[in-house]
């Protein structure tokens, strides 16, 4: 930063931004984006921000009130070369300039330049990024060379002018006074000199009325404010300046649906979320009865990137006839539904609600039923009658949804009857009670392997192999969540005994009948005596990692795994007690043996007389738990023994 004093003696201070921040405006004013309507779209939607903001503090504080009617005007000046976008909002402060103005894509530069650089690539409309990134607010270099902000907080007599000509630089300065807190921004357009032959075949007349309009209907005719235009008239032969409404303000969830196209709504959701591609699907509310409330919801058709930077986020705005009260009003949707984007309009809760008499509302809860009620209802038809969108929802965000099996009881089976998984028999995806209607009449319930989060790597896990050798179906879980969804799982499904769902990574759950049971409990009887010596010398060996050795027959092509002891926890849910910054206590494990196995087979040999052959049972049985390890995708204890080991034997093999 640094100052300077003008012609008037008034102090500038100028700031420069950061350098990804420079190559952000860099392409703002070389104009990569097709559609330059979108500053005219992202001015309004701030302006209308900036209303509902100042409506907010006043009710919290009367004495900020000021008897004016809330209103965003335009103004266009042909001869100026300017358009101007003005509210009288809330107004911001000269931190407050630095923070919002001064700071470009404040969710992530590089990624916003990255996702630039792969819709070029991928021909996916690089203009639906601006508002996901934010950045909106600079897209005015799309049609301008300088742009001014004069605003003045609510609350304060401090008036400050902004100016940047997007040369990496911007200016903050004293102004004079301001008469109403608000915002005006100033545009001064491109001339015809700077802008490209291409630019000149698409640009629009930003002067002409008609244009104005046109975009203004198009994209911002739901803004609950009025948006006017200071337009001239001849009128019995004299030319009047006056303003005229552009917009019909009506609440598009209160209009009849047959007068929405798509068009209306795709646009109202962008307008609502600045995520500028259109929504997967939307969901109507209209509530009669005892308690009366309206909505519009919306499911993305991936998930935000605010999602992701900042899982607390909600999309859920609060009207109370028609009235904005509150954006991300958490009372009405629960956190695993936060990717749910819309409104709620009541016409029974008080206008001075608060956030903390919200949470005990009967009206509220009522709401709230209702609402998750309408969603897994929308869900559950979508599911069944367009399988193709449903899996794109799943994937962006089933883990999401999956949470509430374990936050919400109430809710959990409406949860698990839409979630879609993979599965050993088919690369479709299936639901659970698809998969019922499959299920071998002798299964004792739903069997799960979870693990890790690559599929073809969890599909080679050799748990599977007695599943896969009796033909019997496996459902696939590759998020951290379903392992605790799994360890709850006996106090979730209700719906009869062959719903359980069996975590096949534990010891006691088996896919073979009570009577291979007992047939392979006296084939094994067999092996006790042989196997003795060389569990005893793997838990020597083993011992701070092992609980126990045991034979097994139900493996075919793999020499060994490792079983969860009964009530043990699971690789997979110590690494997800890490990532939430637990401590997770040591595990012991079983290793199991499969006593047909080659390997297997000559280390009970050797086990016979292990003083000959202990440093070669020592590195094979290392080996063998090593490999384990790999295939459950967990980090080895000690990667260089087992390389040293490795590299050992392929010199043996090989007569070196």
């Amino acid at each position: 930063m640094s100052e300077e004093n003008n012609e008037n003696n008034e102090r500038i201070e100028k700031f420069y931004f950061q350098s990804e921040a420079a190559e952000v405006l860099k392409m703002m004013i070389n104009s990569v984006y097709s559609n330059r309507d979108i500053f005219l779209r992202e001015l309004i939607s701030n302006a209308s921000d900036a209303l509902d903001k100042r409506r907010i503090e006043t009710l919290k504080d009367t004495s900020l009130a000021e008897n004016k009617y809330p209103e965003i005007k335009i103004f266009t000046n042909r001869d100026a070369n300017t358009i101007s976008i003005s509210d009288n909002g809330i107004g911001m402060s000269r931190d407050e300039i630095i923070k919002f103005l001064g700071t470009i894509a404040k969710s992530g530069t590089k990624e916003f330049l990255n996702a630039v650089k792969n819709a070029k690539e991928n021909n996916s409309g690089e203009q639906n990024l601006i508002g996901q990134f934010g950045v909106g607010f600079y897209s005015v270099f799309m049609a301008a060379d300088k742009v001014e902000v004069l605003t003045r907080k609510l609350g304060s007599q401090d008036t400050y002018l902004f100016t940047s000509s997007g040369d990496g630089s911007f200016t903050i300065q004293d102004a004079l006074l301001r008469p109403e807190c608000g915002t005006t921004v100033t545009l001064y357009l491109k001339n015809d000199e700077n802008i490209n032959s291409d630019e000149k075949i698409e640009r629009k007349d930003y002067f002409s009325e008609w244009v104005i309009r046109d975009i203004v209907s198009k994209y911002s005719d739901f803004i609950a404010y009025p948006i006017v235009l200071n337009v001239t008239r001849t009128e019995d032969g004299k030319k009047i300046t006056k303003d005229e409404l552009l917009n019909s303000q009506k609440a598009i969830w209160q209009r009849p649906e047959n007068e929405i196209s798509d068009e209306d709504y795709n646009e109202f959701y962008k307008h609502l979320t600045h995520d500028w591609h259109d929504p997967l699907i939307r969901i109507r509310i209209n509530a009669e009865g005892s308690t009366n409330f309206k909505g519009l919801l919306f499911i993305p058709s991936e998930a935000p990137i605010e999602l992701v930077m900042n899982p607390d986020s909600g999309g859920i705005s609060l009207y109370i006839n028609r009235v904005f009260i509150m954006n991300d009003c958490k009372s009405i949707i629960p956190t695993y539904l936060r990717f749910i984007r819309g409104v709620i309009d009541s016409e029974d809760l008080p206008l001075n609600i608060s956030r903390e008499i919200l949470q005990d509302e009967p009206i509220v809860r009522i709401i709230r039923r209702s609402t998750q009620r309408k969603i897994f209802n929308e869900l559950k038809k979508l599911l069944e009658n367009d399988r193709e969108k449903y899996i794109k929802f799943w994937n962006s965000f089933g883990r999401i949804l999956k949470e509430g099996i374990l936050q919400d009881r109430d809710n959990a089976q409406n949860i698990l009857d839409i979630a879609i998984f993979r599965t050993t028999n088919s690369n479709e995806w299936t639901t659970i009670d698809e998969y019922k209607t499959r299920m071998d009449t002798r299964q004792k319930g739903v069997y799960c392997l979870t693990g890790r989060d690559n599929l073809d790597a969890l599909k080679a896990s050799p748990k599977l192999e007695p599943y896969t050798q009796r033909n019997l179906e496996v459902l696939l879980m590759t998020d951290p969540i379903d392992e605790v969804i799994l360890s709850e799982a006996e106090f979730i499904f209700t719906k009869d005994e062959n719903s359980k769902l069996l975590n096949i990574t534990l010891n006691s759950v088996s896919p073979v009948s009570d009577d291979e049971q007992k047939d392979n409990e006296h084939k094994l009887e067999a092996f006790k005596e042989k196997f003795e010596p060389l569990k005893k010398i793997a838990l020597e060996i083993l011992k701070d990692q092992l609980e126990d050795v045991t034979p097994t027959l139900g493996l075919t092509d793999s020499p060994a795994c490792i079983k969860d002891p009964f009530a043990g926890m699971s690789f997979q849910f110590e690494r997800l007690m890490r990532s939430a910054g637990q401590d997770a206590p040591l595990q012991k494990r079983i290793l199991e043996l499969n006593v047909n196995h080659p390997i297997v087979k000559n280390l009970l040999t050797l086990a016979q007389n292990p003083e000959e052959s202990r440093s070669k049972i020592n590195d094979t049985l290392h080996i063998l738990y090593d490999q384990a390890l790999i295939l459950e995708g967990v980090l080895l204890p000690d990667p260089a023994a087992f390389v040293k080991r490795i590299d050992a034997l392929m010199s043996k093999n090989m007569g070196e």
